[in-house]
């Protein structure tokens, strides 16, 4: 039996580190409301697995089992994908389907910081689990690391989880480096969705079967985001519809935190490689940010209609806060411009993009 004061006696600095860590996460979450709902849990597992002899982690912790059943089985960031299917119309994108070149345009960083990890000496797949969180989508974060470097697993959920709290922070300073102040002020058209219900219908059952039929990997990722958009959009499955984008997106997010929270050990964390793949994180998500953007200003060259070249930007897969903060950097530069329908369009273009890069990155890497 242990002493009642062995985990105070058995406490090194290391945990000791962690558990400030943590604090800080829900410091961020309650203080700052950066992404409460993610980096609350996230913090509070990172504390309960770092005091000694925690019951909560190990062989029977319920926190282990959680990471059995969830993570290493991928279903947390598949359920996860249900829910957020579920929220999203694709209205507007339908609306305007040049969008969906942003969405793509908007993953560079993915490959570039591929690129860069494999130069630094990590192997073909840590780098691809590592270049992945320039997706910024924490399930696909994590898919792709449980397939590929589970023991990089927590480092990768924190970087992308943390990044994409930190939209507000990383993309403006990119943004205003890449444009002029005329560029910014670029004023686009408004275009009403009007999109019938057969093509809403049809719409996420033909995206699952062509990046299926390309990238058979790829469908549960592609499958199950589209599988939520379906129960919107079918107009007789409202109850589950609902329910998918409450109670199972509540429900699982506070799960899916925790558990990642829970990977957050001192011996595992807290090394050079952590800070090198929380870097390349940045990395990625940079690179993401100015490939959108420069790729509208390449097409701005050969368009009559000009783009305001920060709607690229919200190609990334932050899903609505891109939007919302390049909306907000366009009213900086003028108050009457009006650009939150065309960048949920291309910020909606890039949760399929990131999606269907994850999946291109489980196919060609073996």
């Amino acid at each position: 039996m242990q002493s009642f004061f062995a985990g105070l006696t058995a406490i090194t600095l290391g945990q000791v580190i962690m558990i400030l860590l943590g604090g800080a996460l829900i410091y961020l979450a309650i203080g700052r409301k950066y992404e409460p709902m993610l980096l609350l849990p996230i913090g509070f597992g990172c504390i309960m697995t770092n005091i000694p002899f925690s019951a909560a982690v190990g062989e029977h912790g319920p926190l282990t089992l959680l990471f059995n059943a969830g993570i290493a089985t991928e279903l947390f960031p598949l359920l996860i994908f249900i829910a957020i299917g579920a929220m999203i119309d694709f209205g507007l994108l339908l609306r305007n389907p040049k969008m969906f070149l942003f969405g793509g345009a908007a993953q560079f960083g993915i490959f570039f910081t591929v690129a860069v990890a494999t130069l630094l000496g990590y192997d073909l797949k840590e780098a691809a689990a590592i270049g992945i969180i320039g997706t910024a989508d924490g399930p696909t974060s994590i898919y792709v690391a449980a397939r590929f470097a589970r023991h990089l697993l927590a480092p990768i959920s924190v970087a992308a989880y943390t990044y994409m709290a930190l939209v507000p922070i990383i993309q403006p300073p990119v943004i205003r480096a890449l444009t002029t102040l005329e560029e910014r002020r670029i004023r686009m058209p408004y275009r009403e969705a009007g999109i019938s219900r057969p093509v809403r219908i049809i719409f996420p059952i033909a995206v699952t079967v062509i990046a299926g039929l390309f990238a058979p990997v790829s469908v549960a990722l592609v499958g199950f985001l589209m599988f939520g958009n379906l129960l919107r959009e079918c107009g007789v499955t409202d109850r589950l519809s609902q329910s998918a984008q409450n109670e199972l997106a509540n429900l699982v997010t506070i799960l899916l935190g925790i558990t990642i929270g829970s990977t957050m050990t001192a011996a595992g964390f807290l090394s050079l490689g952590t800070l090198k793949i929380i870097t390349l994180g940045l990395v990625a998500f940079t690179f993401d940010t100015a490939g959108g953007l420069l790729f509208a200003k390449f097409l701005n060259l050969f368009t009559r209609e000009k783009i305001n070249p920060m709607i690229g930007a919200a190609g990334i897969s932050a899903f609505p806060m891109s939007a919302r903060v390049i909306h907000l950097e366009a009213q900086k530069a003028d108050p009457a411009n009006f650009l939150l329908n065309h960048t949920i369009s291309a910020n909606v273009a890039g949760q399929i993009g990131s999606v269907i890069a994850g999946g291109l990155i489980l196919a060609l890497v073996k």
